[in-house]
């Protein structure tokens, strides 16, 4: 082969080899373009939901219509509005009010008024003293003696004040009294201080929390110690029935009753709590008030909160 086809055979391979690179190159170059485009699209898109709440494809269509509002649960009954004769007696009323009430079969429960106040207890206290005094015995594997058992007949019956200052000090003033609410469930309930139990501070819908213990088998305290408690309040001194006894249909009912008069201003604690029988219906109802005028428009205010209450369960 002669030079001069050498040369001719090495420049046309040089050719093919520079026009391959060349469409290597322009290859190269389009697939970075489309790949530049690509990302460019992707931030265009998440640009365009940086300022939305949520991304694009979570986003409800404009003509979704919005979700139903989930359905009371059966086992939680939708509470009841209070009826216009409970929203105007506590409206009326000289001080503060709350009732709280629960039907046993229903579920259904009702707290109003006062949300926040804490109402010194007086003497429906006595029963919160009693349930501490039995759970403390149950603790302890014992049961009351004959002395105990009669110290607790007179301070629920009669609402016998040494009676419930002797069992006070038994079960540790208000430390005692505050480590079993705090097991009862009783979330707003602190002991008085300086042996002052009447001055207990509460809420209704922690006395109804403290009746559910007294009432229901959802409680700490053994059958014995209920049915032993239950006995009691159905037995209170005639002239200390009223309260929530007024949402009886009958006279059927347990109560406890408080009464304080307070030194600096005059006004008057009435509170009362317990069960009753309406309509065939358990009502567990706690009415507790402060800055009444008088003993006797203090027992008028929470028998008629506590019938309104009642009535509000109804829906009447």
């Amino acid at each position: 082969m002669s030079m001069r086809s050498v040369s001719l055979t090495r420049m046309l391979t040089l050719v093919s080899v520079l026009t391959a690179a060349g469409i290597i190159t322009v290859l190269l170059l389009q697939g970075h373009s489309s790949a530049a485009e690509s990302h460019a699209r992707m931030s265009s898109v998440a640009d365009s939901t940086s300022s939305s709440a949520a991304p694009a494809s979570a986003a409800a269509p404009a003509s979704a219509k919005p979700s139903a509002k989930p359905k009371p649960s059966a086992t939680a009954p939708a509470a009841p509005a209070a009826n216009a004769a409970l929203r105007s007696a506590v409206a009326g009323a000289n001080g503060a009010v709350s009732v709280s009430v629960t039907d046993l079969g229903t579920g259904r429960s009702l707290t109003y008024g006062a949300p926040g106040h804490g109402f010194a207890t007086a003497s429906i206290v006595k029963l919160d003293i009693l349930s501490t005094l039995l759970l403390q015995a149950q603790d302890q594997g014992t049961v009351l003696t004959a002395a105990q058992r009669s110290l607790a007949t007179t301070m629920i019956e009669n609402s016998d004040n040494n009676a419930a200052t002797a069992l006070w000090n038994q079960i540790g003033q208000e430390s005692g009294l505050n480590t079993a609410n705090r097991r009862f469930g009783l979330v707003s309930t602190s002991g008085g201080t300086d042996g002052n139990w009447g001055l207990t501070s509460t809420t209704a819908a922690d006395q109804v929390r403290l009746l559910r213990q007294v009432f229901t088998g959802d409680s700490l305290l053994s059958s014995a110690s209920r049915s032993y408690v239950q006995g009691l309040l159905g037995q209170v001194e005639s002239d200390q029935r009223w309260g929530v006894s007024a949402a009886a249909s009958g006279s059927d009912y347990a109560v406890k009753n408080g009464w304080l008069p307070r030194s600096a201003t005059g006004l008057w604690v009435i509170n009362s709590i317990g069960m009753v029988q309406r309509d065939g219906h358990e009502l567990l109802i706690a009415a507790v008030s402060d800055g009444n005028l008088s003993e006797s428009s203090g027992i008028a205010l929470v028998q008629s909160v506590a019938r309104a209450a009642a009535d509000s369960l109804n829906g009447s």
